[in-house]
């Protein structure tokens, strides 16, 4: 039997923490807003899919994500993986308690509980992409869905340092940048081949890619200014072999939305993008530190529905429900 109230599925390890020790106030915020919700807690990586699917199958359609960016993609995925009903039919919200809270970002959801939780109450919708990226992990091929960015080169090397410290319990908000040192210190560019809808687009050595529906990541930069979530293409932005002092020089850019103007940056869209590396290279997907290359992107347009702030409802020419 579908059921009409929330289903608020908090990561209380998002946010170095945030997670657990702000869900009394959000949950307070909820009730005095008159948000009828049940609450679970994730236990494990890869928890919020089980939780997903289950709360699908006992008949929830409306789904909260209490998390970051790694809490949205799992949830994702679990709206994918359930079959109970179509992925659009599932209504997904996020309260933003993450390290880089890019995806909320993308759609206006404001930090602040009080106003993400106001979002929830107005309940402003929009279909967004996702893309589903094929990837290599101990010889076998993973199949995983994306709601916003994948970072291929340096960027999921940074990833992979900063998830490390993560998981060595080192929490504040610099653990990222600190990440980026390391990454700086040790990484060298690889040679990789870029093929957009069976076309070679790209083939030399590479420092960084940026693959996605949304046009932040890494908390807060915008490689991918020009990225539309529901255009029904996939955004690239491609950094070639570069000086690790001319990188560091140009680092602005990657804030300011004007990184398309930097001599070695390419910038292209696609349906479906195809990347090799020599030698393998990791894939980090939605801050999340995955395996490794080959990769095939594929999009799946408009195909989940997200709550969006209504200023960017009103802001944008969209077609949205509430």
């Amino acid at each position: 039997m579908e059921k009409l109230s929330w289903m608020v599925i908090v990561n209380p390890k998002a946010g170095m923490g945030y997670g657990l020790r702000d869900w009394p106030l959000i949950s307070n915020q909820m009730n005095k807003c008159g948000v009828e919700f049940t609450c679970v807690f994730t236990e494990k990586k890869y928890h919020a899919v089980e939780l997903t699917v289950k709360a699908i199958n006992d008949g929830y359609r409306k789904i909260v994500a209490v998390g970051g960016d790694g809490t949205v993609n799992e949830i994702v995925n679990g709206i994918f993986i359930q079959k109970q009903v179509t992925t659009t039919d599932i209504l997904l919200a996020v309260i933003p308690v993450g390290t880089g809270n890019d995806w909320v970002r993308m759609f206006g959801v404001p930090q602040h509980y009080s106003e993400a939780v106001k979002a929830i109450v107005e309940s402003c919708t929009v279909c967004q992409d996702v893309a589903l990226i094929g990837y290599t992990e101990t010889r076998v091929t993973h199949q995983r869905y994306m709601a916003n960015v994948a970072g291929i080169g340096f960027d999921a090397i940074a990833n992979r340092y900063f998830n490390k410290m993560k998981d060595e319990g080192r929490k504040g908000r610099g653990l990222y940048i600190a990440g980026v040192i390391k990454a700086l210190l040790k990484y060298k560019s690889k040679r990789f081949r870029i093929k957009l809808d069976n076309e070679v687009f790209f083939d030399d050595y590479m420092f960084n890619a940026s693959i996605g529906i949304g046009p932040y990541n890494g908390g807060g930069m915008n490689p991918m200014p020009a990225a539309v979530f529901n255009d029904g293409l996939i955004d690239i932005t491609i950094v070639r072999r570069i000086n690790k002092l001319w990188m560091l020089g140009s680092f602005r850019k990657l804030y300011n939305g004007r990184i398309y103007t930097h001599p070695k940056v390419l910038a292209s869209q696609a349906r479906r993008i195809e990347v090799e590396s020599f030698p393998a290279s990791p894939i980090e997907i939605d801050g999340e530190a995955l395996g490794f290359s080959p990769f095939v992107f594929e999009v799946v347009p408009e195909s989940i529905t997200v709550v969006v702030s209504s200023k960017f409802a009103e802001s944008n020419d969209l077609r949205f429900t509430n």
